[in-house]
């Protein structure tokens, strides 16, 4: 159980960089203030000020596709191409469609 746990420990790290460096992303192209604000309305993402992610409630995967889905919204395709070497650094989650 304890290496299950470490496991889940691990990818939840891993999710909350990604989440992280997305965001920090979008602060470059919408500015910091929409891009967080952004994110505060993606259920199960929980950010500070600064636009890190301090934990995630939920399906890592689900809480990804729903904040991308929320930045496309705003910016359409530009944000899917300029995440793409973001994903590349995390090969063992899966991408967003």
């Amino acid at each position: 159980m304890l290496i299950f746990k470490n496991m889940e420990t691990e990818n939840n790290d891993r999710y909350k960089a990604l989440l992280s460096e997305i965001i920090a992303k979008q602060s470059i192209i919408l500015g910091p203030e929409i891009s967080v604000l952004k994110a505060r309305n993606v259920p199960g993402l929980i950010i500070n000020d600064a636009g890190t992610v301090t934990d995630i409630k939920g399906d890592g995967n689900t809480v990804l596709q729903q904040l991308v889905n929320t930045y496309v919204e705003l910016s359409g395709m530009i944000v899917k191409n300029a995440l793409g070497s973001i994903f590349e650094k995390y090969p063992g989650i899966n991408k967003v469609e």
